[in-house]
C-alpha cells in the first residue's frame, strides 16, 4: 500500500474513534444542563418566584378572578441574620400585597392586603378605615352597594352586644376579644391585620383574625397572563372532570378569553 493511502486510512480510522467519545460529550453536556436548568427551577420556585392565580372576587378591582400572578418570595427577608442586610430585602410595610396560608381549614393560599402593622390600632366605622385613631386614605378600595348587608363592614370591633355574623370562624369570635381595647382591635407583635381591597365581599382579617408573620410566602408584584373566569372554575369542591372540562374550554377559547390588557401589569 503506497504510504500516502497508508497515511489516510489511519487518519480516518482517528476520526471515526473520536466520533463516538464526541457523541457521548455532547449527550453528557446536554443531561448536565437539563440537571442544571431543573435545580435553578426548583431553587427558584422554592425560594424566589412563586406563581399564583387568583380564585376570588376579595381583591377587585386590584386583582381579578383569573389573574395569574408571579410571587416574591424573597423580598421581605428572613429571621434577622446579619447576611440579610447585605441581600434586598425589606421590612413588611402598610399596603403591601401579600399571599400567605390562611391560618385554618387546609391553609390554602389568600390574597390580601397588609393594613395593621404589629402594635397598630384598628377599627372600622361606617366603611371608614382608622389606624391608631386616624382615617386610613385607601384610593384602592372599592364598595359593593349590591354586596349582602354585614354589620363588620360598618363597624368592627363588633360591641359584645351585637351578633357575631356566621362568617366568622369560631375560634376568632372567642379570641378576638382579648385583642379588643374600647372601640378597637390592637395588632400584637408577629402578626398582621389583612383586608381585601373589595371591602364588602372580603372575608378578611374581620372574620379569621390576623396574619402570622411565618404564614407570608412573599409578594405578588406582576401579572403575567389573566383569563376571563369565576370562582366555580377554581372551587375546591369541583370534581376532576369538572376542572379538566374546564381546562378544555378555556384552552379552547384561549384568545377570546383571555385579558390582554392585564397581561405583564405590574401589581400595587
Amino acid at each position: 500500500m503506497p504510504e500516502e493511502t497508508q497515511t489516510q486510512v489511519e487518519e480516518q480510522a482517528q476520526e471515526k474513534k473520536q466520533e463516538h467519545p464526541a457523541h457521548q460529550t455532547t449527550i453528557s453536556e446536554y443531561l448536565e444542563s437539563l440537571l442544571v436548568t431543573v435545580i435553578l427551577a426548583l431553587f427558584g420556585t422554592s425560594f424566589v418566584v412563586q406563581a399564583f392565580k387568583i380564585p376570588s372576587a376579595s381583591m377587585e378591582s386590584t386583582l381579578l378572578i383569573g389573574d395569574h400572578l408571579l410571587v416574591n418570595k424573597f423580598i421581605f427577608g428572613g429571621n434577622g441574620a446579619w447576611y440579610e442586610k447585605l441581600l434586598p430585602y425589606r421590612q413588611l410595610q402598610r399596603g403591601d400585597i401579600i399571599v400567605f396560608k390562611y391560618p385554618y381549614a387546609d391553609h390554602q393560599h389568600f390574597v390580601k392586603r397588609v393594613i395593621g402593622l404589629p402594635g397598630d390600632r384598628v377599627k372600622v366605622v361606617d366603611q371608614t378605615l382608622y389606624i391608631n385613631g386616624k382615617a386610613l386614605p385607601e384610593p384602592y378600595v372599592v364598595h359593593d352597594s349590591g354586596a349582602p348587608y354585614d354589620p363588620l363592614n360598618y363597624n368592627f370591633p363588633p360591641p359584645r352586644s351585637q351578633l357575631i355574623t356566621s362568617a366568622m370562624q369560631p375560634e376568632w369570635a372567642h379570641e378576638m376579644r382579648q385583642y379588643t381595647r374600647g372601640d378597637e382591635i390592637v395588632v400584637p407583635p408577629g402578626k398582621y391585620f389583612a383586608m381585601g381591597d373589595n371591602r364588602d365581599r372580603s372575608l378578611d382579617s374581620r372574620y379569621w383574625g390576623f396574619v402570622d408573620r411565618d404564614a407570608i410566602m412573599g409578594r405578588p408584584f406582576l401579572i403575567y397572563w389573566s383569563v376571563e373566569a369565576k370562582s366555580g372554575d377554581y372551587s375546591g369542591e369541583s370534581t376532576f372532570w369538572s376542572r379538566l372540562a374546564g381546562v378544555v374550554q378555556t384552552l379552547a377559547h384561549l384568545p377570546s378569553r383571555t385579558r390582554w390588557s392585564r397581561m405583564l401589569h405590574t401589581v400595587h
